[in-house]
């Protein structure tokens, strides 16, 4: 009876010891987080910009409007066409509000209203090929929008990685997010044919996170919109 007891004692021994370690842990853990979480996120923003303007005068953007026509991408990125040229379309809005600007779904409704889709479409198909969009149908596409300067962007590449940085007790508790986009963007004159601008940019934005949420494609593009659409005169 007398070792029954002792075992018994020795067992509830175990348990409590047991028990306030995995609450200590757990305290640890919890302090670890808020301490974290009071602390200065290290954020990360390397850009390399390159601007170039051939034949756009100042104030001819203001005075003259511009109109963003279908953007192309890289292979394997083609549904993001529609994401970029809302996202960059929005930025430039908020940062150049003294433009008259005609979004993509305005300038699409404008070319079907007018007829001009089977021209517009011929146009992005010979483009691959020479690098040129077609004088005629820039001046048609110019026309309809009411804009003299046509903007086209060009997806060069986006991706995303997460790192884990170090953890506790076997719990992962900071990642390295990171994010890096190429993107171009082409302005032509609607009258004459030219390439009246044009800019690129490689961005690669890194910070640390608490969250599992990666640095989304929208703010890869806002963040790449702000600096191109300040080089524009």
């Amino acid at each position: 009876m007398f070792r029954l007891k002792y075992l018994t004692r020795k067992q509830e021994a175990q348990m409590h010891f047991a028990i306030r370690s995995q609450a200590l842990s757990i305290s640890m853990i919890a302090l670890v987080v808020m301490l974290l979480s009071a602390c200065a996120t290290t954020s990360q923003l390397h850009i390399t910009n390159q601007a170039l303007a051939t034949d756009l005068e100042p104030l001819a953007l203001k005075s003259s409007g511009i109109a963003f026509i279908t953007p192309s991408s890289v292979t394997g990125q083609e549904e993001d066409k529609q994401a970029l040229a809302l996202a960059f379309t929005e930025v430039m809005k908020r940062v150049r509000p003294d433009l008259r600007i005609v979004s993509l779904p305005e300038t699409l409704g404008a070319i079907n209203r007018a007829g001009l889709a089977g021209d517009y479409k011929q146009m992005f198909e010979d483009y691959p090929l020479t690098g040129i969009f077609s004088r005629d149908t820039l001046q048609k596409v110019s026309r309809v929008t009411s804009a003299r300067y046509l903007a086209q962007l060009k997806l060069g590449g986006f991706r995303q990685e997460s790192k884990s940085r170090w953890g506790i007790f076997g719990v992962r508790i900071v990642e390295t997010k990171s994010a890096s986009l190429r993107l171009y963007l082409q302005i032509w004159d609607g009258e004459n044919g030219l390439i009246a601008w044009e800019g690129g940019q490689e961005l690669t934005s890194a910070h640390e996170s608490l969250y599992e949420d990666p640095i989304s494609f929208k703010t890869a593009v806002e963040q790449a919109a702000i600096e191109l659409v300040a080089h524009l005169p």
